[in-house]
Order: structure tokens, then C-alpha cells, then sequence
């Protein structure tokens, strides 16, 4: 399942919490080892696979633990670069020409 805009918060949570159980799994990890791992509590590892909210560090924690911190470099990327903003600094730059 994809991710996107038109799905409820609720729903977002519930698929990060599947994703999160698979690559658990897929390590032959128990929640305990995770908690473990990570440095938080089982009962964090537990919300979160069940799609419920937990901290911002906790979750950081556990991506960093199954190794996928580095997926935040996808998820929220450093810069955008969107069309009008490129027409932008072409414009401030004015036009250049080809000397002869």
C-alpha cells in the first residue's frame, strides 16, 4: 500500500506500524530485541506496530535500529526544487550571451 494524501492520519500510522512488524520480522527480531536495540521500551515498539502515536525520538530510534534511518532522506528531503523557483533565480540571473 502506498502512502498518500487522501489517506486519514489514522491510516497512515496503521501502514508505518505493518512496515515496521515486516522489517522486524524480517530481521528474526522479537519486539523485545527491538526495544532492546533501539532503547526504548517494548510497550513503544508494541504502540507503534499497532499504528498508534508514539514520540518523534522513539520512532527515530527504532528507524535507526532496523536500518532505515537513512529513508528520512527520501521522506523529507533537504530542499525541493519546484519549477517556479527555478524560474525564479533564472530570472534574477537576467539573460546571458554567447560573446562572438
Amino acid at each position: 500500500m502506498h502512502l498518500d494524501d487522501i489517506m486519514t492520519d489514522a491510516a497512515v500510522l496503521s501502514e508505518l506500524g505493518r512496515r515496521l512488524e515486516r522489517h522486524r520480522l524480517e530481521r528474526n527480531l522479537t519486539q523485545g530485541e527491538l526495544a532492546s536495540e533501539a532503547g526504548i521500551g517494548q510497550a513503544t515498539v508494541q504502540r507503534a506496530e499497532r499504528g498508534e502515536s508514539v514520540q518523534m525520538t522513539s520512532m527515530i530510534k527504532l528507524l535507526r535500529a532496523l536500518g532505515l534511518l537513512a529513508g528520512l532522506d527520501v521522506a523529507v528531503p533537504e530542499s525541493i526544487d519546484l519549477p517556479i523557483a527555478q524560474l525564479e533565480r533564472e530570472q534574477r540571473k537576467g539573460r546571458q550571451r554567447a560573446r562572438g
